[in-house]
């Protein structure tokens, strides 16, 4: 777990503002939940045989006695709290999205944390291959939005809980003719959800899965039928992508539309984010038979990679007002309260002492406009106004501050 301040910060918060823009253009609504959520939301929905139940969430009992995780994962809230407040009763589709902090016990490596922040979108109510489309489209100009321009879609269709059998006794014959060449979460895996295995990142599980059977080779009719109209649709969007038979998500709940997006921004292509469709997963928590689609975005990994990508996150300086003496401070104080009343970003140097010092500071913080007061611009009325990229100065009429800042906000 760390702390966030500086450049860093300034990513998320950069990034925060571009998807909350962006989502609530398609519609989408924010949705807050609570950090701690009791510990049967997550084994119902991710399942007893996820790794993040497994092996990777902080539960632990509460002083009422009550078994309770902090949450590892947003979907999982998302849906509990839809269902409590009976948000999906209506025939009419429900669009939220959600920003907030996630904890989970994992091995450190780089651009990931115990306790993490992720962005997520879900879709209620619909069950078409449209409402994907829609969904992978905004997810796509929210990142090009933020300067990413490198990305593909991975895609593959899990199917439906009734099309798997028949894969799965093909997936565990194949797997028993070479399961010494596979590890011991493998070997779990094979009996508790096969589809697992494929979702193993060690290097000699991937190689002994050459050769394997494809799921997409036995889906049902409305899978396949979902999965071709969904590639169509991709197709004439523009949204580049490529099939992928190892690809699942490593969560039950998935069915029919599984993805991940790569960026090959700096560099070679690795996956930035995932999701897909959850067709089940409202009714499994209790709630009304609601299809679902969603993804969710680590916002520590899509920082550190727009830092490689862009260097500092965008941000309007401030301007930066310095008195020179106590006639002055007075009379900054009450200019620089009338600029923030009509919303303008101003920094108030309050130290007192030399110019020269508040000057070095503006050059520190990157500050393109520097405003002068002292007593010989209180005298005539004015303010001395220099622009730190060419050194320039002029004078403006104090009651023309207000005025002229809003017409240079570029400054």
């Amino acid at each position: 777990m760390r702390d966030l301040f500086g450049a860093e910060l300034r990513w998320f918060q950069h990034i925060e503002e571009t998807a909350r823009r962006c989502f609530e253009r398609h519609g989408y609504r924010e949705i807050r939940t609570p950090i701690l959520e009791e510990l049967e939301v997550f084994k119902r929905s991710v399942g007893d045989s996820s790794d993040i139940v497994k092996k990777e969430m902080y539960d632990f009992t509460d002083k009422g006695g009550r078994q309770v995780v902090m949450r590892p994962e947003n979907t999982a809230g998302v849906v509990r709290a839809a269902i409590q407040h009976k948000l999906l009763n209506s025939n009419d589709p429900v669009l939220f999205y959600y920003i907030g902090q996630q904890f989970r016990y994992e091995r450190m490596q780089t651009g990931r944390y115990r306790q993490f922040w992720q962005i997520g979108a879900e879709s209620f109510g619909v069950a078409s291959p449209e409402s994907d489309a829609e969904s992978l489209v905004m997810l796509f100009d929210f990142l090009r939005e933020l300067g990413l321009e490198k990305l593909t879609l991975s895609l593959n269709s899990v199917g439906t809980p009734e099309s798997r059998p028949a894969f799965q006794e093909a997936f565990r014959a194949f797997f028993q003719e070479r399961e010494a060449s596979f590890c011991a979460d493998c070997h779990r895996r094979i009996e508790e959800n096969p589809l697992r295995v494929l979702d193993c990142k060690v290097p000699t599980c991937q190689a002994a899965l050459e050769g394997h059977p494809r799921i997409s080779d036995f889906l049902d009719a409305a899978s396949l039928q979902h999965h071709e109209r969904l590639k169509d649709l991709l197709t004439e969007l523009g949204v580049p992508f490529v099939e992928d038979p190892r690809l699942v998500r490593g969560l039950d709940y998935y069915t029919k539309t599984a993805f991940e997006v790569l960026s090959g921004d700096i560099g070679a292509q690795s996956a930035i984010l995932g999701g897909g469709r959850y067709d089940l997963l409202v009714k499994h928590l209790g709630g009304p038979d609601v299809p679902a689609f969603g993804w969710a975005i680590g916002l520590d990994r899509l920082a550190m990679v727009l830092q490689q990508v862009r260097g500092a996150a965008p941000q309007a300086a401030p301007a930066l007002l310095i008195p020179l003496g106590e006639r002055a401070a007075t009379a900054a104080l009450k200019l620089a309260r009338e600029l923030w009343s009509k919303g303008l970003d101003v920094q108030l140097e309050t130290r007192g002492g030399a110019l020269k010092k508040a000057m070095a500071s503006a050059n520190r913080m990157g500050i393109q406009t520097v405003l002068i007061l002292g007593d010989g611009e209180l005298d005539g009325g004015t303010v001395t106004v220099k622009r730190m990229a060419t050194g320039e100065q002029e004078s403006w009429a104090l009651g023309e501050v207000a005025a002229r800042l809003e017409a240079h906000t570029e400054l």
